[in-house]
């Protein structure tokens, strides 16, 4: 099985001694760009707070690949992490993978994208395989703002009445755990759990000793391992649109191929966020903060200024 220091030292050379970002630089197809020097200050950051507060390295098992989407046909890997437009990003993929099948991401249903069998991860790879594509493919993922993710995350599955499973999967044992005197009716539907009762459940020690989080309140660096797989675009929410043409135009992907535009008016905001910790302790911020810590670091986010931990 291929070794963290294996993956980190090869991830970075790729073919003859260069990674493919770098040999994209030398060529004359890029002007250095003021993009290309915001991507390699946020890749300096996040080797930096890695080899601070990563003391061990440790093998990459199959199962850390499951998140990581092929695109064998551009030498592109993707990480995928649940609300930060991975919708849009698998859609890209089905176009860019699907040898013509697809040709406007909008064009294919959001359930559809979500569909295992429309993309392969490396995780279906053998061990050569895998270690082929993390040393010459160009390897990217999407983050944001923690705190915003896990808010628009609760929003989606707790708040809205269409995601019955989720209710019931969750929101029944939250209910259970971390409401006083509940309903019979709230026992059995789970679909009225409160923000701070999800607080709640994020941090008893029970949760996460019983199976690991869902990969949509799920911590990125515990998805993507940004500290074992060297990434060479780590794009961001906040720059959607820009960062997307970038990765497309990296690799050489065809000029019709465009990531689609957001024009949702519904999506959660840092205002927004701010709201959902009005009634959230100070105690509970600080413990909650602590848990995503190492996504704030990683990822350059600072403290959200609604919070009383100081």
């Amino acid at each position: 099985p291929a070794t963290g220091d294996g993956i980190m030292r090869s991830t970075w050379q790729g073919k003859a001694g260069r990674s493919p970002l770098q040999a994209l630089y030398e060529s004359d197809q890029f002007e250095q760009s003021s993009l290309q020097a915001v991507h390699q200050q946020r890749r300096e950051l996040l080797s930096n707070v890695c080899s601070r507060y990563t003391r061990k390295r440790r093998l990459l098992r199959p199962d850390d690949l499951r998140h990581l989407v092929v695109d064998d046909t551009h030498g592109l890997l993707y990480c995928y992490v649940p609300k930060v437009a991975c919708t849009n990003w698998k859609r890209v993929m089905m176009v860019l993978t699907g040898q013509g099948k697809y040709r406007d991401p909008l064009e294919i249903p959001a359930n559809e994208a979500h569909v295992s069998s429309n993309l392969r991860t490396l995780s279906e790879y053998s061990i050569p395989e895998i270690n082929h594509r993390l040393r010459s493919y160009l390897k990217f993922i999407f983050v944001r703002e923690p705190f915003e993710r896990l808010v628009s995350a609760y929003r989606n599955k707790f708040t809205r009445s269409y995601n019955t499973a989720f209710h019931k999967r969750y929101g029944t044992k939250i209910i259970r755990r971390h409401r006083q005197e509940p309903s019979d009716k709230a026992l059995e539907r789970g679909d009225d759990v409160r923000f701070e009762e999800f607080v709640y459940y994020l941090l008893d020690p029970r949760t996460q000793r019983e199976e690991p989080f869902n990969e949509h309140w799920e911590r990125v660096h515990s998805l993507c391992h940004p500290c074992i797989v060297h990434y060479d675009v780590v794009g961001k929410y906040e720059t959607l649109a820009e960062d997307a043409n970038y990765i497309l135009q990296l690799v050489g992907a065809d000029m019709s191929v465009k990531f689609p535009s957001s024009s949702k008016t519904t999506r959660t905001t840092d205002d927004m966020t701010a709201q959902f910790f009005q009634d959230i302790s100070p105690f509970y911020q600080r413990r909650l903060f602590n848990l995503y810590k190492m996504d704030y670091l990683l990822f350059n986010y600072s403290i959200p200024s609604y919070l009383h931990i100081r």
